[in-house]
């Protein structure tokens, strides 16, 4: 990831200790990332609220509210993806980690060298969930908007062996390259099977006869 593509993400940094916000708030710019800085899991929520960044690192142990109830409460009430600033780099910390939905965890004491790979994993995996969302949401908002479409994707999945998300990404797709509506494709769909299965009943006929 260049820095160009790197300069609108916003990321955030939760942690008590002043020197670790200092140190990653300068690699991560470096790198071209904007950052913010929290010393605490409720100084966080409220920067949340006023703008939801990209990607969190927090530190799972602080005084009050502690990392790992921050996490729940990004979980519960946003949609900002996180990783862990933990103390142990063993199998149950990544564990313990993905539990609580993060897309990775980077081991203290943090090290430039091994910061930004991990770093980098991280918001690639929080990308990908991002999208993933994004394409469920346009799909519950697509299949709300009409029977037509829902039909139509069932019967995608029927013939073609495929999944929800898929068969409503190429019905789209379709759509878009022939600047129709979806639910016009969707319809016109539903009209070709029935026609397909009029002409069969009739063949099945003729056959018997």
């Amino acid at each position: 990831m260049t820095p160009q593509t790197a300069a609108k993400r916003l990321i955030m940094i939760v942690d008590d200790d002043q020197m670790i916000l200092d140190f990653l708030s300068e690699v991560l710019r470096h790198a071209g990332y904007d950052t913010v800085q929290a010393p605490s899991a409720d100084r966080a929520l409220a920067l949340i609220a006023e703008r939801e960044p990209d990607l969190a690192l927090l530190d799972i142990h602080m005084p009050g509210m502690s990392g790992l109830e921050l996490a729940k409460q990004l979980n519960r009430n946003t949609s900002v993806p996180f990783m862990f600033l933990s103390g142990r780099g063993d199998a149950d910390a990544g564990k313990q980690a993905a539990a609580y939905g993060a897309v990775g965890f980077v081991v203290k004491p943090v090290d430039e060298q091994h910061l930004m790979p991990a770093f980098e994993a991280g918001l690639a995996r929080a990308d990908e969930i991002r999208q993933l969302r994004r394409t469920e949401m346009n799909l519950n908002a697509a299949l709300a908007a009409g029977r037509e479409t829902s039909l139509a994707v069932g019967l995608l999945m029927c013939k073609f062996q495929t999944d929800r998300n898929t068969a409503f990404e190429v019905l789209r797709d379709h759509a878009r390259s022939n600047r129709r509506k979806v639910n016009e494709i969707a319809d016109q769909l539903l009209s070709a099977e029935e026609t397909l299965n009029s002409l069969h009943a009739a063949f099945n006929t003729r056959l018997k006869k």
